[in-house]
């Protein structure tokens, strides 16, 4: 693990590096994660080094005190700036709320940035009033919520739930509450086509939380933007099918 510090805090990162000399990816987890869900992804650093990011409040990072909405969108976007700096990554690829911040750094910071992978993730995040309402009052209720079936995962193997779950317990109710109500409010739709680099969105067929017609809209109004779908998994699809998720991003990743 390394960690670059920055606007007063220190954002931790790992890299994964195995001598690939294509462009450098940085990896953004989702609401409620860290950058654990993204150890699959080191089998393309032969091709693509990485790097996976811990956001602020996450896994090894230092937290801000920002309420959620624009504020926390723009310290998630100065970690995840920080790192790509520091690392010479020049493609962003986010799940989830990490896909919120990839496309807020396409907008809003002077990153050079050769492509982008929406993964999981959309140009609008609403997030449904039980779940706001369990993450507020029940956050147990909230974690069971998210890992019912064609929500996190599909179909994916009982310890890969647990781990799930009991990851987003150790991020804690507060910082993930921040994280989706940061997603409640995020809405770029009326800025797609002010997108300058290739951009791939890509789901799991079975995602109930981003669903695939989410990615439709994103390659629709990107102006180099394209969608694929990856069969037999949901929201976390680079952790149920990771080959898969690989070989997408890959083919991608070779055409830039």
């Amino acid at each position: 693990m390394e960690r670059v510090t920055h606007d007063g805090r220190a954002t931790a990162y790992r890299r994964f590096d195995r001598g690939g000399d294509g462009p450098t990816v940085c990896f953004v987890h989702g609401s409620g994660g860290t950058k654990d869900v993204w150890k699959s992804q080191a089998r393309i650093a032969d091709r693509f080094p990485s790097v996976a990011v811990d956001l602020s409040g996450h896994g090894d990072s230092d937290d801000v005190g920002t309420p959620a909405g624009r504020e926390t969108l723009d310290a998630y976007a100065d970690d995840v700036v920080a790192v790509a700096e520091a690392t010479d990554a020049t493609v962003l690829c986010g799940n989830s709320l990490g896909g919120a911040v990839a496309l807020w750094i396409a907008f809003e910071r002077d990153l050079a940035l050769d492509g982008l992978v929406l993964a999981g993730t959309g140009a609008k995040l609403a997030v449904a009033e039980p779940l706001r309402d369990a993450l507020a009052d029940d956050f147990d209720r909230a974690v069971s919520l998210l890992h019912e079936p064609n929500r996190l995962f599909h179909d994916a193997p009982v310890e890969y739930v647990e781990l799930s779950e009991a990851a987003m317990r150790a991020c804690g109710r507060a910082v993930t509450e921040r994280d989706f109500l940061t997603c409640h409010r995020f809405d770029v739709r009326d800025r797609l086509g002010a997108v300058d680099a290739p951009a791939l969105a890509l789901v799991g067929a079975h995602d109930g939380l981003t669903p695939p017609a989410y990615h439709e809209y994103l390659a629709e109004e990107i102006p180099d933007g394209e969608w694929s779908e990856i069969p037999d998994a949901a929201h976390l699809a680079m952790l149920e099918r990771p080959a898969a998720f690989n070989e997408a991003i890959s083919a991608f990743l070779g055409d830039l």
